[in-house]
């Protein structure tokens, strides 16, 4: 049977591949595993039967048979077990690789989501410059110390692996800040990793569905 994901029928990333969504696809393309992908509105994502698969009513889910899973870094993690090429094979390498993953979504993300909560819903208040700098302060802290860890190796910890993929993900949400482009290891880190051709694939597929959302109703996309 061939894997179900769940992915906006209408990304408000506008086309970016910004949608988590896009972790799950890279991975899978990665990995070189069909899969389908269901379509969702904003409304769809609240009703009874994808709240069952995913109780906050957020995407993306995975489904495969008998097992259902939400959240993108338990999916990203469960393929790369299940397949050959995202993992190390040596112990104490694949648990680095796991951990990677683990400080790329509960520690590199939090801030960078902070600052992009506080620009969309807190730009408009009059404390808005100091709550930004604050922000903006935590972002930079973080991206120090990666680049100190980076250093000048290509990857995280050896060979490509999920750690990589999912830190990437990470750090591509602040590319209209131009702050990634601070630090030359990483910005280079992030060019190398979108530029695989499994990325490519999962981006122009992410894209498509955007665009053919645009094209139904009628408007233009903002790129």
């Amino acid at each position: 049977m061939t894997p179900t994901i769940t992915a906006f029928e209408s990304s408000p990333d506008r086309g970016k591949g910004l949608a988590r969504d896009m972790r799950v696809r890279w991975t899978l393309e990665e990995l070189g595993q069909p899969y389908q992908v269901r379509t969702l509105s904003f409304g769809d994502m609240k009703q009874p039967a994808h709240l069952a698969l995913h109780p906050f009513g957020q995407i993306p889910t995975y489904e495969d048979g008998e097992l259902a899973l939400f959240e993108s870094g338990a999916i990203v993690l469960h393929l790369a077990e299940r397949h050959v090429g995202l993992l190390p094979t040596d112990a104490n390498a694949r648990m680095r690789a796991i951990a990677w993953m683990f400080a790329a979504l509960n520690t590199v993300e939090p801030p960078i989501v902070e600052r992009s909560m506080a620009w969309i819903f807190e730009r408009e208040q009059t404390w808005y410059a100091q709550r930004q700098a604050i922000v903006d302060e935590r972002v930079r802290r973080r991206l120090g110390e990666l680049s100190r860890h980076l250093g000048d190796a290509d990857w995280l910890d050896g060979a490509f692996s999920a750690g990589d993929l999912l830190m990437v993900s990470v750090l591509l949400r602040l590319q209209s800040t131009g702050m990634v482009d601070e630090y030359p290891n990483l910005a280079a880190f992030v060019a190398r990793a979108t530029a695989r051709p499994a990325y490519q694939r999962a981006f122009e597929a992410q894209l498509a569905v955007f665009l053919q959302a645009q094209a139904a109703d009628g408007s233009s996309p903002a790129r």
